[in-house]
């Protein structure tokens, strides 16, 4: 896979106070890739760092390989702050000035309207749209001229089940268009709908980075039951990479930790000889990891 970007030991300080913290990561074509963290964890200030709007502190970043900054931010679109449209003008003029502002064709406004859906309420007063077609227009914006990778700032916030959706299905449609998507939220439910990758952050600093189905696996809890509870329970406390065992009514919850993983476990009972007449997978979610990783 093809680096799009390059955040190498990157540190950015208000005085003295680190908003971010020796933070790595790569980013490849394709992905959509989540900084995921609370507010005040340094994901807006690391965004606000690699599109140029801060200078870091110390590190640095690369996109596409080490190309010249100027050249590379024209195949960045970015949308770190909600851009301040005219209520009174259409979504066609307000593109019409964001494309002056960005130096782009603005013969290419129809074709974002397009891609954002907004394309039939283009001559519609920004001021008559709903939170969700307002961001929509803002991501239109950063669509201008076409950019490779997206760069978007907490692009659901504040909006409702429906808008969030469409927000969702939006970044959906670019990656399948074969962009790039570098989004950051702290919203876990969405990072895990819509991203193939995240780095998780704290105050600054990196808990823990990688594919989210990778952070996923192996993280869930098994529920278990056998002929013989007494030999099932015996067998389980011999066994590795199991971080918690619960029993009730002759039923055993057995939480796993990274290195373990329910076929290993149910081999390994079957040739103890282990008949086991329930087990029940039940994966863990990014919220769950997040919240564990916060409270460690």
């Amino acid at each position: 896979m093809e680096e799009v970007l390059s955040v190498n030991s990157l540190k950015k300080y208000y005085g003295r106070f680190p908003a971010v913290q020796d933070v790595s990561f790569q980013v490849g074509q394709g992905q959509v890739f989540g900084l995921l963290g609370p507010n005040g964890s340094g994901k807006t200030t690391l965004l606000g760092c690699i599109s140029g709007i801060l200078n870091p502190s110390s590190g640095n970043f690369n996109w596409f390989k080490g190309e010249a900054f100027d050249d590379a931010r024209k195949k960045v679109g970015s949308l770190i702050e909600t851009p301040n449209f005219f209520p009174y003008l259409s979504a066609s003029e307000n593109l019409k000035i964001c494309a002056k502002v960005k130096k782009t064709n603005p013969a290419d406004i129809d074709r974002v309207l397009d891609e954002t859906g907004l394309l039939a309420r283009k001559n519609d007063a920004f001021r008559k749209f709903s939170l969700g077609m307002k961001q929509r227009l803002a991501i239109a914006a950063a669509l201008l001229g076409n950019p490779t990778v997206l760069v978007l700032d907490e692009p659901t916030n504040g909006l409702d089940p429906e808008g969030i959706n469409e927000i969702r299905d939006l970044i959906l449609r670019q990656q399948k268009m074969g962009k790039t998507v570098l989004l950051a939220s702290h919203l876990l439910y969405e990072v895990e709908k819509v991203c193939t990758d995240v780095v998780i952050l704290k105050k600054g600093n990196v808990l823990k980075s990688g594919k989210v189905n990778e952070i996923l696996a192996g993280t869930g809890s098994l529920k278990i039951s056998a002929e013989n509870p007494e030999k099932l329970g015996q067998m389980l406390g011999t066994l590795s990479g199991i971080a918690e065992i619960r029993e009730e009514s002759g039923v055993f919850t057995v939480k796993l930790s990274d290195n373990q993983s329910p076929a290993n476990i149910n081999e390994t009972l079957v040739n103890a000889g282990v008949r086991v007449n329930h087990l029940q997978v039940t994966k863990s979610d990014l919220e769950s990891e997040f919240l564990k990783l916060i409270k460690e």
